[in-house]
């Protein structure tokens, strides 16, 4: 929750000066938007509160290079966006979602779906959107934003051309593609599934 009426810049000051309460008040102050930001970008193997902080330490070690040319807000995000970004170039050492990742609902998902083609289980609902999730995580942002728009909530191509500001024919050929990722995935488990 948002520290009504703060004065930032007085804040920074007294932050720089060595003041711990002022400190907290920024903390404050900045967690709505530090949070936002990292569950938009969220690594799939790196937990919400440990980026936050991972965050938080960067800004407050990095504040003296805070020069007040534009609202801290806004220098704060760019921290936080290159953080998050920073550690889902980590990830992509080893991409791959693998069998062994899985956990036993997810497990039995994947099976049901090598073993037939009709509709899930209504109690492997869950499962199937954990694994749903952890083949979202990995494509790439705007591979991910395209299937959760229309796929996942439903909105039409013209809608996300609305939104995204892309082309039609880009949108298009953006899901296409995405879905092509996603199949060779759901392949490559189903094959570790049944080697």
């Amino acid at each position: 929750m948002e520290e009504p009426g703060l004065d930032v810049a007085a804040c920074v000051t007294r932050v720089r000066a060595g003041e711990e309460q002022a400190a907290r008040s920024l903390i404050v102050h900045l967690t709505p938007l530090v949070t936002k930001i990292v569950r938009s970008h969220l690594p799939r193997r790196t937990s919400e509160e440990d980026l936050m902080q991972a965050v938080f330490i960067k800004v407050f070690t990095r504040l003296d290079q805070f020069r007040g040319e534009v609202p801290l807000e806004h220098w704060v995000a760019r921290v936080a966006v290159n953080t998050c970004l920073n550690e889902i170039s980590r990830e992509k050492v080893r991409p791959e979602v693998r069998f062994a990742d899985m956990s036993e609902d997810e497990e039995a998902v994947l099976q049901n779906l090598a073993g037939n083609s009709s509709d899930l289980p209504a109690e492997q609902s869950v499962a199937s959107r954990e694994l749903v999730e952890k083949m979202l995580a990995k494509l790439n942002p705007e591979d991910r934003l395209v299937i959760t728009l229309l796929h996942l909530e439903g909105r039409s191509v013209d809608e996300i051309r609305t939104t995204t500001g892309w082309s039609l024919p880009l949108v298009k050929v953006r899901a296409f593609r995405a879905r092509q990722k996603m199949k060779k995935h759901l392949a490559q488990l189903l094959k570790e599934a049944h080697p």
